[in-house]
């Protein structure tokens, strides 16, 4: 039987990987700070994760640990290069390598050019603290790739929607809002302007695209670096107006004026994703509809939940 390590079980991603991998017939460890597992990439040495390792005898490591929203700059580095390092360096010390999939990011390209994809072969050139962040770590597990013969490919993540979707996020801080309305009046969603075109997929895809990675024969010589995403710009705004849609809710729309700040972000993102249809079999299933139904049925359910404790 399998075993597959997850790194960060617990959260949005882990924990849809965990059943993902489970569904498979794996037997999954699921390993975060303060779970059943308990690891904290962030504080523990290389030599104590190895030996959290060893103990564990996993096949594949799957690192879907790191900060995203509402953390520092200093927090993200710490959890999404500084931590990647020290989880390559314990790899090293294994007599028998695991294969780890690491998930990247799309912030790691930086801006794209419009009307286009971003592939694999673009060069990085992330303008966020988190693109720069999530880089660093890729390029940790490239280098332990070439020169020390870590067992690793790197997925790079369009931005993840579905059931679950943290509140930091913007598709899950509006869920929020809408899931306690309290059928008075219009909601009033105070939002940043909604320019921005991105490529969004569904968390349940990102699980099957892990999931095959585990036993990707990658090409000798070829960067092991596959993007995942829909392969399509969504508007911002006309993906906001969508879920309010769904979800029936009034809703009232103040977009706050960026008052002259310099942006940091980038206005369109679209993966290439013809390497992850070549290598993995892969492509998505869900579409955007379904996501954002099933976002707004988790939505509720947690908001219920919450009443009820």
């Amino acid at each position: 039987m399998r075993r597959v390590l997850v790194l960060g079980g617990t959260g949005f991603l882990g924990a849809h990987l965990v059943g993902a991998f489970a569904a498979t017939g794996a037997e999954v460890l699921s390993a975060s700070r303060g779970g059943p597992l308990s690891v904290d990439l962030t504080a523990a040495s290389p030599d104590e994760l190895a030996a959290v390792l060893r103990d564990a005898r996993p096949d594949v490591v799957v690192n879907a640990a790191g900060r995203a929203w509402q953390a520092t700059e200093r927090e993200m580095r710490e959890a999404n290069a500084v931590a990647v390092g020290k989880l390559v360096g314990a790899l090293a010390r294994l007599p028998s390598r695991p294969r780890l999939i690491q998930l990247g990011s799309v912030h790691e390209y930086g801006p794209g050019t419009v009307g286009a994809g971003t592939s694999e072969h673009e060069v990085p050139a992330p303008v966020t603290a988190y693109g720069r962040s999530k880089l660093d770590g890729s390029l940790a597990v490239l280098e332990g790739v070439r020169s020390g013969g870590l067992n690793a490919v790197v997925l790079r993540l369009a931005n993840v929607c579905g059931p679950g979707a943290p509140r930091g996020s913007l598709l899950g801080a509006v869920t929020a809002q809408l899931a306690g309305h309290s059928g008075v009046g219009p909601v009033e969603l105070r939002l940043a302007p909604l320019r921005a075109r991105r490529d969004f997929v569904d968390v349940r895809d990102v699980a099957a695209a892990v999931v095959a990675a585990a036993d990707l024969p990658y090409p000798d010589g070829a960067k092991p670096v596959v993007n995942v995403g829909r392969g399509v710009a969504v508007p911002m705004r006309d993906l906001v107006e969508r879920l309010i849609a769904l979800s029936g809710v009034p809703v009232r729309i103040e977009e706050i004026p960026d008052a002259g700040a310099a942006r940091n972000d980038v206005e369109w993102q679209q993966l290439d994703i013809s390497r992850a249809r070549l290598l993995l079999g892969w492509r998505p299933r869900y579409g955007l509809d379904e996501s954002l139904r099933d976002l707004l049925a988790s939505g509720t359910t947690a908001a219920v939940t919450a009443a009820m404790a």
